[in-house]
């Protein structure tokens, strides 16, 4: 399969929380619990999703479906392929770090907390 050059694929699983820019999302639109969750807690709930993932007993796919905050969530967390200048830096520098099937420890930006999973 073709990767265009200076890009990457990746699907993700965002949490956010009461200090993430936009404290809503399509599974919460009106952020009641966004709003209530602190970044630790974010955290936590990520690594406890991140276990569930590597021990076989969902795929990111549907772990993206069920718990993301992100819209990429009605994709399977799939955000397509994109140059590193079109996402936040600490989410393209973990991006572009990862081999192609490689997952990132847990990375925090404006949008919430993320795991990110390479896909080519």
């Amino acid at each position: 399969r073709h990767v265009p050059e200076g890009k990457v694929q990746c699907s993700h699983v965002l949490i956010k929380h009461k200090d993430s820019r936009k404290t809503s999302s399509k599974r919460d639109p009106d952020g009641i619990e966004i709003k209530k969750r602190t970044k630790e807690e974010a955290r936590a709930m990520l690594e406890g999703y991140v276990k569930d993932y590597k021990s076989g007993e969902i795929s990111f796919e549907e772990l993206a479906r069920k718990v993301s905050d992100c819209s990429s969530a009605a994709k399977g967390g799939d955000l397509g392929f994109f140059e590193y200048t079109k996402m936040q830096p600490k989410f393209s520098k973990a991006a572009f770090a990862l081999n192609v099937d490689g997952l990132s420890e847990l990375v925090e930006t404006d949008s919430g907390v993320h795991i990110i999973l390479r896909k080519a």
